[in-house]
C-alpha cells in the first residue's frame, strides 16, 4: 500500500469529488481514479460509492480513510519531533480545549508558548469532552484540556493535571437569581447547561450532589462566547469557574451568586495520548500550561 495511493483516497473522501481531488493533489482525475482503483483491488473492496453528485466513501473506504489520516498524522508528528529532538522546533499541535479550559487556561499558556516557539503552528478547537476524547483516539486532536473525568479509562491516556477550581452559579447584573441564598432557591431559574443534552453536564451534577433534583433547562450550548452572551443579557443562571466568575472584566455584567452550598470542585488537567507525553514540544507546551495554572491558582488577573 503506497502513501500516495493513501493520498488519493484521503483527498477524494474530503473533497467529495474526484476532479478537485486530482486538482488538490495535484495530477490528472484519469491519474486519481487509477490510485483508487489500485486500491480497491490490493483490498479487493470498493472505497468509493460514484455518482453525478461526486464520490462518498463506502463502509471499507471510511474505515480506510479514518486509519489512513491517523498514519499521515503519525508520520507528520515523527518528522516534527526528529527536529525537535534535534533542537529545531517546529511542527504542529491541535489542542482540543472545552468551554472551560477556553476561559481559564488557554488564553495565557499561548501567549507565552506562542512567543518562545513562534516556529510552532497551533490549532485550537473548542468542543465538548466527548468529542475531545474521540478525537484524541483518531489523532485528530493532539491534546484536550478541561476537566478531568471520573470514568477515564486508566492507561488509555497520558493525565497531567493542572489545577483544581470550583464550579459556581451567576446570573447578569440585577437578576432576581440574585437574591437566591440556596440551590433549592434556583430550581425554578432558567439555566444554561453545556453538553449534548440537559441529562449531563456540571449543573446537574451540582444538584445532584446536593440532593436535589437538576433544574430545568433554559438553553443548550456548546461555546463559551454563547454562555456569557445569554448570562450577561438573560434570565439566565449557569455555573463559571469561580476564577472566572470573579474576574474583574466580566464583573460589570455578571455575577457569582452567594449561596450557602459549595461549589463544584473539578480538576482541570492535560490528556494526551501515551505516545505523545515525552514529545519536546508537548513538554514544552505543558510547562507553560502549568505556568498559566500557577498565574490562576495565585489570583492573578490575566484576562484584560
Amino acid at each position: 500500500m503506497k502513501l500516495a495511493t493513501l493520498a488519493a483516497l484521503i483527498a477524494a473522501v474530503e473533497e467529495g469529488s474526484m476532479r478537485a481531488a486530482a486538482r488538490r493533489i495535484g495530477c490528472s482525475q484519469p491519474a486519481l481514479t487509477r490510485m483508487i482503483r489500485e486500491l480497491e483491488l490490493e483490498l479487493a473492496a470498493p472505497l468509493l460509492l460514484r455518482s453525478s453528485r461526486g464520490v462518498l466513501p463506502t463502509a471499507q473506504g471510511r474505515v480506510l480513510y479514518e486509519r489512513a489520516v491517523r498514519a499521515r498524522h503519525e508520520l507528520e508528528a515523527a518528522a516534527d519531533e526528529i527536529s525537535q529532538i534535534g533542537g529545531h522546533m517546529v511542527g504542529k499541535l491541535h489542542i482540543g480545549a472545552v468551554p472551560l479550559a477556553v476561559m481559564l487556561l488557554i488564553p495565557e499558556a499561548m501567549r507565552t508558548f506562542v512567543r518562545e516557539f513562534p516556529q510552532i503552528q497551533l490549532r485550537i478547537s473548542e468542543e465538548l469532552y466527548v468529542a475531545q476524547l474521540q478525537k484524541l483516539r483518531t489523532g485528530e486532536v493532539d491534546i484536550t484540556v478541561g476537566g478531568i473525568p471520573d470514568d477515564l479509562a486508566a492507561g488509555e491516556f497520558y493525565v497531567e493535571p493542572l489545577l483544581h477550581t470550583e464550579m459556581i452559579p451567576a446570573a447578569r447584573k440585577g437578576s432576581r437569581w440574585l437574591e437566591a441564598r440556596s440551590l433549592q432557591d434556583l430550581q425554578a431559574a432558567p439555566w444554561v447547561y453545556t453538553g449534548t443534552d440537559h441529562r449531563a453536564g456540571y449543573a446537574r451534577a451540582l444538584f445532584e450532589r446536593n440532593g436535589l433534583e437538576a433544574p430545568q433547562q433554559g438553553a443548550l450550548v456548546n461555546s463559551t462566547l454563547a454562555l456569557l452572551s445569554l448570562v450577561s443579557t438573560g434570565d439566565y443562571v449557569a455555573l463559571l469557574p469561580r476564577q472566572i466568575a470573579r474576574q474583574s472584566w466580566l464583573a460589570s455584567y455578571v455575577s457569582p451568586i452567594a449561596l450557602a452550598e459549595p461549589g463544584l470542585p473539578l480538576q482541570v488537567g492535560a490528556i494526551l495520548r501515551q505516545e505523545l507525553a515525552l514529545a519536546p514540544v508537548v513538554r514544552h507546551l505543558l510547562t507553560h500550561l502549568h505556568r498559566a495554572a500557577h498565574h490562576i491558582n495565585r489570583g492573578d488577573n490575566l484576562l484584560p
